[in-house]
């Protein structure tokens, strides 16, 4: 897979977890311009908070993160996920590396670094991972009664009697797809704009008016309450099972 596969549809998030503005603001910088999107926290329960709500495709965690360090979130996420992290450290020793990799970090970068090389890791992570779960990508999701297709853009519902085919515009099966790939993560309307919407769509508010057709589409098909509205971001597909 190249690396211009890998950063399309959806796009690459990247959390960046560190404390000092001025790293976040140069990593963000060239990983963005790399064409991934970050999201940044500046301590260890904002990050975690963070990986939650949005389920990064990879965290940068520093090490000396205030409130809790990062040896103590990269243990937290290994309990939730096998989420991919990079750790960020002032400290070249290798008791500190061990430690890290022991944990279960992915990747270590040592401070101060060149941002290229850490987008250049941050690539070669996304590539491994993302590689290895592309074949499911391309296989039907079952959510319930709910089926997606995405090779054939064929959504079904099963009624008891029978499948019930759902015609959707391919607007609106992008949109259902992409968050019912992730449930529960929340999407941003700029993620879902940029990423399902057709060119010249541009409004974010746009992405209200498709979510409200989708609802209403699967609401008469028998499906309530999947397309969940966040405060403050945008949308997620809520999987109660």
């Amino acid at each position: 897979m190249t690396d211009s596969a890998i950063l399309t549809a959806p796009k690459a998030t990247i959390l960046i977890a560190e404390d000092d503005l001025e790293i976040t603001e140069i990593l963000t910088a060239y990983l963005e311009k790399s064409g991934m999107h970050t999201l940044h926290a500046a301590n260890g329960l904002q990050a975690l908070e963070l990986h939650s709500t949005h389920q990064p495709n990879i965290v940068l965690l520093d090490v000396q993160m205030p409130k809790l360090d990062g040896w103590r979130v990269l243990t937290e996420i290994r309990h939730r996920g096998d989420t991919p992290v990079i750790m960020l450290t002032a400290m070249d020793q290798d008791m500190d590396k061990l430690m890290g990799l022991r944990i279960g970090a992915d990747d270590y970068v040592v401070k101060p670094f060149n941002p290229a090389e850490v987008v250049a890791r941050t690539q070669a992570v996304l590539r491994r991972t993302m590689a290895t779960s592309e074949p499911q990508a391309q296989k039907a999701l079952q959510l319930g009664a709910l089926q997606i297709d995405i090779e054939n853009h064929a959504v079904l519902v099963d009624q008891g009697t029978g499948p019930l085919e759902i015609t959707l515009t391919l607007t609106e099966f992008k949109l259902l797809a992409l968050m019912a790939s992730a449930p529960k993560r929340a999407y941003s309307r700029a993620e879902l704009l940029e990423n399902c919407l057709p060119e010249g769509d541009t409004l974010e508010r746009t992405v209200d008016s498709h979510i409200s057709k989708l609802r209403k589409k699967l609401e008469q098909a028998g499906v309530r309450d999947i397309l969940v509205g966040v405060r403050g971001i945008g949308y997620r597909f809520w999987d109660r099972k």
